[in-house]
């Protein structure tokens, strides 16, 4: 236990990397979160072990795993630093016009055409000076990014997430069908056609069922999935001249119709057969709550989006 002269003298910059580690357990990755050297994180959890007289992590193949007396403490000293952040947060007035801030937000590519140049125009209308920075989803790393403050905003799908990650809801959409107009002139879109097509679908995992697949398999519906690419865009460029057929979200379809290079050798048409909306929400993290600034932004995307 630390005496008063000890804790006087201890550095609490220390904690920032005490709280890291027990999120990250690994020191390479706190580096990089906290932007400082490895040596530097190594240095900092010696200073704190001999502060509190503990090993607080010791190493497990190439994880840091906290030891007892740092699992007693951790929560606790996580929701300290959670508090001090929100009170510095309020310190002062946010003014949009004049802020420098750098909003970081998290999005599916698929979404990002569609949501990135409304949302610069919002900015250069009402925060000039501010910085947007928009970054690939990482939906494994999700939570740790926005508790670091790496990430302000995630919009993705609707999925389950627990506290302190908080979100709301966005959009609802449907999926269209994008095929080939040649090719289909001749035929009417059943629930049967459907089934007995090859289909292309688009994620960026290599392998695994993709977002409307989730769906249609809730109805017995197995497809033949010939070709799997990482982005729509892509399989748009695919699908030409070909009999494959595409299922995607309306409002990429939307999106994909009104730019200037789709062409008229495509055709959408409705799903035969009914399917569960697909929902978007946004996500951030609960001690940006008090925050001004984040406030704004969840009003801006739920304005161009909800």
């Amino acid at each position: 236990m630390l005496n008063e002269k000890q804790l006087q003298q201890l550095d609490f910059n220390l904690l920032k990397v005490f709280e890291a580690l027990y999120m990250e357990r690994n020191m390479t990755s706190v580096a990089k979160t906290l932007f400082i050297s490895p040596s530097a994180v190594s240095h900092a959890i010696k200073r704190l072990r001999q502060a509190l007289g503990d090993e607080l992590f010791v190493r497990k193949g190439q994880a840091m795993e906290p030891t007892p007396a740092c699992q007693q403490i951790a929560p606790q000293v996580i929701e300290l630093l959670s508090k001090l952040r929100k009170v510095l947060q309020s310190c002062g007035e946010f003014e949009l016009s004049q802020s420098q801030q750098t909003f970081t937000l998290a999005i599916h590519e698929a979404l990002e055409p569609i949501v990135l140049p409304k949302l610069v125009a919002i900015f250069r209308s009402q925060a000039p000076n501010a910085f947007l920075k928009s970054i690939k989803l990482d939906r494994s790393n999700m939570p740790r990014q926005l508790a670091n403050r790496q990430v302000d905003m995630v919009i993705d799908i609707a999925r389950p997430i627990q506290s302190p990650i908080m979100h709301a809801s966005l959009s609802s959409d449907h999926f269209v069908v994008l095929a080939d107009k040649q090719q289909f002139a001749q035929h009417s879109l059943s629930k049967q056609f459907y089934i007995d097509s090859q289909h292309i679908v688009v994620s960026n995992r290599s392998d695994g069922i993709v977002i409307e697949d989730v769906s249609l398999l809730q109805q017995g519906i197995n497809r033949q999935i010939k070709v799997r690419c990482q982005s729509f865009n892509t399989a748009k460029n695919v699908l030409k001249g070909t009999d494959y057929l595409l299922t995607i979200p309306s409002i990429i379809a939307k999106q994909f119709m009104a730019s200037a290079e789709f062409d008229d050798s495509l055709m959408v048409l409705p799903l035969p057969f009914e399917a569960p909306s697909l929902n978007t929400h946004y996500y951030w993290h609960q001690d940006s709550d008090a925050d001004p600034a984040i406030d704004w932004l969840k009003q801006m995307v739920q304005q161009l989006l909800g």
